[in-house]
């Protein structure tokens, strides 16, 4: 295993983290967003003037994708890979360091973002019945979206110390 890990190196296990970060997080918001444009064009073929209602709702998983691309930035910037002097080399435990610190939003943000695009989903039905309440629906997608910050903060602050 040891063998494994040294051949894979620090620097691998480090974009491995990152990988993953955006990989996961974008396949929520993909999932979720999916959710809600399926859930809108209903009410979008009986009602069209909705569609500005339906797509802030559908927007709003969509954040956590971006939120893994901050991740992803922040794991390159910390690695040197913008830095004029080069890459760092990192070891294992360096680089597993990095992996874990990861791990907060590349979970956070894929299962935050398929929960919220459930959220948004339901949320389509208030556009439907009671277009002018259609902010308690936000409001609630704000909830879950929370849970997104703070698996971003968690990562942020890892990676602060990761090195």
């Amino acid at each position: 295993m040891a063998a494994f890990f040294e051949a894979f190196g620090g620097i691998g296990l480090a974009f491995l983290g990152a990988a993953l970060a955006v990989g996961l997080c974008c396949i929520g918001s993909a999932k979720g967003t999916g959710l809600v444009g399926e859930a809108a064009t209903g009410v979008i073929s009986v009602a069209p003037e909705q569609f500005s209602k339906c797509l802030i709702l559908q927007v709003l998983p969509g954040t956590q994708g971006l939120y893994g691309m901050v991740a992803w930035f922040f794991v390159l910037f910390v690695m040197g890979v913008f830095g004029g002097s080069g890459m760092q080399t990192l070891s294992v435990a360096q680089g597993l360091t990095v992996f874990v610190s990861c791990l907060p939003i590349a979970f956070g943000g894929l299962l935050s973002a398929i929960a919220q695009g459930r959220v948004a989903a339901a949320s389509i039905n208030i556009v439907a019945k009671r277009p002018n309440e259609s902010t308690k629906g936000i409001i609630l997608c704000g909830i879950v979206e929370f849970y997104a910050i703070l698996s971003l903060l968690a990562t942020i602050l890892l990676l602060m110390n990761a090195l």
